[in-house]
């Protein structure tokens, strides 16, 4: 954001020195804008605040029996064609 604002910065004084009084004061309403973000930016919390999401659960693996091996084999094939 600071370097939006330094090239804002760097614009009005190009456009003021062609002239360009128009561009002049749209480039004005976007560097007031950036200006703005900036301040809102700096009221945050330094640092801001940790959440702990804890440690993810994986459950095992569910044991396929003997019987639906092969079924459950056959689903897979059939799934990918």
């Amino acid at each position: 954001m600071e370097e939006i604002r330094d090239n804002l910065v760097a614009r009005i004084a190009e456009a003021e020195r062609e002239g360009w009084l128009g561009e002049v004061e749209g480039l004005r309403v976007s560097l007031a804008g950036a200006e703005d973000k900036l301040a809102q930016m700096d009221r945050r919390t330094p640092g801001g605040t940790a959440i702990s999401l804890g440690m993810p659960r994986i459950s095992p693996a569910q044991p396929i029996r003997e019987g639906e091996r092969t079924t459950a084999l056959r689903q897979s094939l059939d799934d990918q064609q």
